[in-house]
């Protein structure tokens, strides 16, 4: 059975011109025109589009959705691991969730929320990050969140709010930066990056390929790219591609995979 696009529309709940942007860049191609031009979907292309849906309430750039559909080549697989980037997510949202409910009560009730409290959301982000780059670089990238863990074992709750504010305020010039047109790999960008680096190795003391790895985490892991995006959800991206010149043109390595 083929539809219109009106009634895709309706039915994904989308508007009939996002399904004309879609067409335009690629992602999404009707399998027919008629004479008069409109655009007609089978049941592959709902499927495709359920798709970039899910992966747009994740987050991810339309741009990088095409390559992922690209590289699909069996669709259970590809929805499988769909499955896994929303479930992480739902379980990242889960865990801030109960540390703001946790610190609400303690706010409401003038109590203070102890300190194994305030920083298991903290211990459980380093946690993440160790799993994910272990999994995608092996165990010389992931031990290297172990290394960082002494840095700041004796940091106070004020020390993490203040670097958690002198983050957000480096992750407010980089976008500045970037809205001005400015490529990722320009000196401006490469010098914003360098205080990246910096802040970075003050928490996890990461080597150049550690560093470059983060790169890719940054476009693609739930947890990390969300810390970015907070303020400038199309940073992530310009962000990474900055890491990955940064480490290659100021830190002189160049990881196998760029080579």
């Amino acid at each position: 059975m083929r539809y219109s696009i009106s009634q895709v529309a309706k039915m994904a709940g989308v508007s009939a011109r996002t399904l004309r942007h879609y067409d335009e860049i690629g992602v999404l191609t009707p399998v027919a025109f008629s004479s008069n031009g409109y655009r007609w979907y089978g049941r592959e292309q709902l499927r495709r589009l359920q798709r970039i849906l899910l992966l747009r309430e994740l987050d991810v750039p339309l741009a990088q959705i095409g390559a992922i559909l690209a590289g699909d080549d069996d669709e259970a697989s590809a929805l499988r691991r769909h499955l896994l980037l929303v479930t992480a997510e739902r379980d990242r949202l889960d865990r801030v969730a109960a540390t703001i409910i946790r610190t609400l009560e303690d706010v409401e009730r003038n109590d203070r929320l102890p300190d194994d409290e305030f920083f298991r959301g903290l211990d459980e982000k380093r946690v993440n990050l160790t799993v994910a780059l272990h999994d995608r670089f092996g165990e010389a990238a992931g031990s290297t969140v172990e290394a960082g863990i002494a840095l700041t074992a004796q940091w106070t709750r004020k020390d993490y709010d203040q670097a958690a504010a002198e983050g957000q305020e480096l992750y407010t010039r980089l976008s500045k930066v970037r809205r001005s047109g400015a490529e990722p790999t320009s000196s401006t960008a490469l010098d914003l990056i360098a205080e990246h680096y910096a802040a970075v190795r003050a928490v996890w003391p990461a080597d150049a390929g550690s560093y470059y790895a983060l790169a890719d985490l940054i476009e693609t892991d739930p947890e990390q790219r969300n810390a970015v995006a907070a303020g400038d959800p199309d940073l992530p991206p310009w962000v990474a591609a900055g890491i990955r010149s940064y480490v290659i043109n100021r830190l002189h390595h160049r990881p196998t995979e760029a080579r």
